[in-house]
Parts: structure tokens; C-alpha cells; sequence
């Protein structure tokens, strides 16, 4: 199995404290795969360095895909600016009209048609911030799906919504799969990553194992991922290793 990313020797550090520590591991390409482990094990900062976004990274993050599409905790997203459903999954194709273009007739129709697919249909102008948690989760998946992304990164895509929306949006994740993209998921259930995930890195700042779900999440495995959260030293400077993002 072909990789989409790998990781050699992965670094990353606030304040040269690191959050990721010495990860080497490999992401398959077209597969789908969960990212889990203790709190503050890094799972978050992991996807944030595969964009780029995290603030001192040092190793290799090699990488064969194009293009990426990133989901953040809603948590992070303001909800008081008023713009529409149909204006937030339309940004979905910001990369393609920017900030002065319009969007063409194709993009109005499968922004349609992104909203029909997450079950939104007839939200269409209702404003953000008057949505559900669950409704809202929608409309990002839906913005995600103009994307048209090699790679998708998922930060924690299932917090705090009802079964039925998990069951919706993991249909939509599972097409993606039928498509050959590569899926990438921060994830707490173990028990729906043991079910849909085939593939698991396991992290406790560094990694405790990845690869197939069955064994990465052994009993044995998840004692050591939090008995190594518990004894991390929160004072450990990080080390220098030359950065170097190929592509």
C-alpha cells in the first residue's frame, strides 16, 4: 500500500516544549485512518503540522498528495459573522474565485448539491449561527465536498453531535474512501474507530504504534499510551533536528 504521507523523525514544539516528539510513521494513500491517544497527546498539533500550521516543526513530513482539506474543531470557528449555509459551504471554491471573482454556475450547483448530500436541504439561507452543533457540523462536511481534496484532515469531526449525524456523516466519509481519497481523523470512541477505521496511529506526544486498527489498539498498547501521557515531562526541551517539508 502506497503512502500518502511520511513522517520521519517528526517534531513539534510550542515555546520549545514539544507537543509531537520523534514521530516516524507512515499515512496510507486512499485509506482511512485515525489518529487517537490520551488528552494532550498531540493529535491536534499532528494535523495542524501536516498543514503547515503549527509554529516550530523540525524532521520531514513527505508528502504525494495535491491538495487538502482541513475540518478544525468547531471550537475554533467564529459563528457571529453573518453569512448563510449556502455562503459557507460556497467557500468550499474560495481557491478557485478568491475574493473578487464570482462563482459560476457549477460551483452554485454543487453547493446545491454538497447541502442535499449532508441533508440540508432547504437551510439553504438560514445563518450560521442559528444552527445546531450537529446542523452546523453538516454544513462544514458539505464545504469540505467542494473541496475536491486528495487528503482530508478531520479534527475531532464527531464531537458533541447526535448518532444520526455521525451515521450521516460517516456515509460521506466512506464515499470519500469509494473515491480513493485519503481521510484522516482525530478521534476519541474507540470502539467507531475499531469499527470504521482500518488503519491507527496511537499517540502519547511520541508514537506509542501505527498501522492496522486491530493491533494498534491492543490493551497492551493503550496502558503504555497512558502510562507515557502520565510520566511526559511537560519542562522537556525539544530537540534539533533540521527541518524539511518535500513534496
Amino acid at each position: 500500500m502506497s503512502a500518502a504521507l511520511r513522517l520521519v523523525n517528526l517534531t513539534v514544539s510550542y515555546d520549545r516544549h514539544p507537543a509531537v516528539h520523534h514521530v516516524s510513521a507512515e499515512i496510507p494513500a486512499a485509506e482511512m485512518t485515525a489518529i487517537v491517544g490520551p488528552n494532550g497527546a498531540g493529535k491536534s498539533t499532528l494535523l495542524k503540522a501536516l498543514l503547515g500550521l503549527a509554529p516550530h516543526i523540525e524532521g520531514r513530513i513527505e508528502s504525494t498528495v495535491k491538495r487538502i482539506a482541513y475540518l478544525p474543531q468547531q471550537a475554533e470557528i467564529d459563528r457571529s459573522f453573518p453569512i448563510s449555509v449556502f455562503d459557507t459551504v460556497l467557500l468550499g471554491r474560495w481557491s478557485r474565485f478568491g475574493g473578487f471573482g464570482a462563482a459560476k454556475h457549477v460551483d452554485i450547483h454543487d453547493a446545491q448539491h454538497a447541502i442535499e448530500a449532508v441533508g440540508l436541504s432547504g437551510f439553504e439561507r438560514r445563518p450560521i449561527d442559528t444552527l445546531s452543533v450537529g446542523q452546523f457540523q453538516r454544513v462544514l462536511f458539505a464545504r469540505l465536498l467542494l473541496q475536491d481534496a486528495d487528503l482530508v484532515l478531520l479534527d475531532e469531526p464527531f464531537a458533541a453531535i447526535d448518532s444520526k449525524t455521525v451515521n450521516d456523516l460517516m456515509a460521506v466519509i466512506q464515499r470519500w474512501r469509494a473515491e480513493q481519497r485519503t481521510v484522516v481523523a482525530v478521534l476519541h470512541d474507540l470502539d467507531h474507530v475499531r469499527r470504521d477505521f482500518p488503519n491507527t496511529l496511537l499517540m502519547a506526544r511520541e508514537l506509542v504504534d501505527a498501522g492496522p486498527t486491530a493491533r494498534v489498539l491492543s490493551s497492551e498498547n493503550l496502558l503504555r499510551a497512558r502510562a507515557m501521557a502520565e510520566a511526559w515531562d511537560e519542562h522537556a526541551g525539544a530537540c534539533d533536528v533540521p527541518m524539511k517539508l518535500t513534496a
